[in-house]
């Protein structure tokens, strides 16, 4: 016999008090658990694949981590340390941008730039803000990083971590389907399907579409000789995550460096553009059709409030854990609405006179 409603909102409730809670006071340490957690899940299908075509899991899951490994290795000494150098760059030049903004500005619309003018102290008030604490925020983000993310958690934890959950990631499912109430077990099941194929969708094809698009984007600029194509490909790239914002800040950041660097060489200027142009065409008749799909069912308006929400909550581990709770609630949300427009409380006697 199944338990009372107000039972079952208790111990509902009990459970989500302690996520919130271990999500609120470990935070930090839970980083590269999550972490680990998140590489076994992208990896899973690989597994399963290998184990099809007549490999154990073990090798399958050695395999996949000394390539993932040499991958890491390869990408950390060849392309980390240009990123970080074309970063370190921009701050420099930032203050020489804005001096330069307000000096275009100036020139071409001398009647915007009158003394005492809003767009002059705008723009006056950018610089001196950029002059000012460019650097400071640089530190800031650098020491707020290495707090964050630990390096050795990084390269020794989190590995650890993703070999271990994708080894036995079959096993853990199984057993987790063991303890699932039976009465509900039909129910639950059909749910976790559905979230999972939310997930594998959104974070597997998104994840692939991030990584495709941010390598041509930075290739591509780099190749038509802008200065820091490799920072503004990466930011593009990782915002790609989020719906139309990744197009959009990349675009705008590109276009922007591009009038300072190619100005009067609107052949190189066009080209700037036009990468991104190909690129969202790309992405919207290609590779989102293809690896994400049109059903995911995650609206981009409640995934920018889930990430804003639980990244100003949790910080980064909120942020991580962000989309799969915004994809539960989702796929939970449509199965209530289902249960409710099929209910007396919605049909109403309409529904009994047709029945």
């Amino acid at each position: 016999m199944a338990l009372p409603v107000r039972q079952q909102v208790t111990y509902w409730g009990i459970a989500w008090a302690i996520f919130i809670l271990a999500l609120w006071y470990l935070g930090d340490i839970m980083l590269p658990f999550v972490l680990g957690g998140a590489i076994a899940y992208f990896l899973d299908p690989v597994a399963d694949r290998l184990e099809k075509m007549g490999l154990s899991r073990v090798l399958s899951t050695v395999i996949i981590t000394l390539t993932t490994l040499v991958v890491s290795i390869i990408m950390l000494l060849a392309i980390v340390p240009m990123l970080i150098e074309q970063t370190l760059a921009l701050i420099e030049l930032a203050p020489k941008f804005a001096s330069d903004l307000l000096a275009f500005v100036n020139t071409r619309f001398p009647e915007l730039m009158q003394d005492g003018s809003v767009v002059q102290r705008s723009l006056q008030t950018i610089g001196d803000a950029v002059k000012d604490h460019g650097g400071d925020l640089l530190q800031g983000f650098l020491s707020s990083a290495m707090s964050l993310i630990n390096v050795v958690a990084l390269m020794v934890i989190v590995p650890v971590v993703a070999f271990y959950l994708l080894l036995d990631w079959d096993d853990m499912v199984a057993k987790v389907d063991d303890l699932i109430p039976r009465d509900y077990a039909p129910t639950i099941r059909h749910l976790a399907a559905e979230i999972d194929r939310t997930l594998a969708a959104f974070i597997r094809g998104m994840g692939t579409v991030c990584m495709l698009l941010g390598a041509y984007y930075a290739i591509a600029l780099m190749l038509v000789g802008l200065q820091f194509g490799l920072v503004v490909g990466f930011v593009a790239g990782i915002l790609t995550f989020i719906p139309y914002i990744g197009a959009l800040i990349g675009g705008a950041l590109a276009i922007g460096l591009g009038l300072f660097q190619f100005w009067g060489d609107w052949v190189s200027l066009g080209l700037v553009g036009g990468i991104f142009a190909f690129g969202q065409v790309i992405e919207g008749n290609v590779l989102t059709p293809k690896l994400v799909g049109s059903s995911v069912g995650l609206h981009p308006v409640w995934l920018i409030f889930a990430l804003s929400v639980f990244g100003a909550l949790f910080g980064f581990v909120g942020m991580l854990v962000a989309v799969p709770l915004a994809a539960s609630i989702g796929v939970v949300a449509r199965f209530m609405i289902g249960q409710y427009t099929g209910s007396k409380l919605y049909t109403g006697h309409a529904g009994t006179e047709k029945d």
